[in-house]
């Protein structure tokens, strides 16, 4: 027997024709449920839904040593990308003081392909430092999204 069942057996909510007390009550706790689990992959990030803020978030990244003892930096960007006049138009990888150590540009939207992911080769790492952060931008609102600190792994 369903929650909504049990509390009105027989009637009507209030202000609902009669039967829809045990489907709304149904479809309020089928919606807690799925909030609960946290909806679908696309809906949401850390700091709540991405249409929400409009910025470009990162989501995974990878890092890998290369044989010429630069790096290569593999990014998943979302990003709240709408077409020409507003999407996610850069990452870059930046050292624990601010300074700039890479830059992928991002020439044109991706606004049915969310998130997504884009390499950068030939990151050069600078002696000791051992951790970076990647941030994307908007064309429009700029840096603004969830950034993300990697470990950078040493060379063979």
């Amino acid at each position: 027997m369903s929650v909504a069942a049990r509390r009105w057996p027989g009637r009507s909510l209030p202000g609902l024709p009669a039967g829809w007390g045990t489907f709304s009550a149904a479809a309020v706790l089928l919606a807690g449920v799925l909030a609960a689990c946290g909806g679908g992959e696309d809906d949401a990030l850390p700091g709540g839904p991405i249409e929400a803020d409009g910025c470009a978030h990162v989501v995974e990244v990878e890092v890998q040593p290369e044989p010429d003892a630069t790096y290569r930096f593999d990014v998943a960007v979302r990003s709240a990308d709408t077409g020409w006049e507003k999407y996610a138009d850069a990452w870059e990888i930046r050292s624990p003081d601010g300074t700039v150590l890479g830059t992928r540009a991002l020439t044109h939207p991706h606004v049915d392909e969310q998130p997504f992911t884009r390499r950068l080769r030939g990151v050069v790492i600078p002696a000791g430092v051992s951790e970076v952060e990647v941030a994307a931008r908007d064309l429009v609102e700029g840096f603004c999204g969830t950034t993300m600190r990697v470990g950078i792994p040493s060379h063979p």
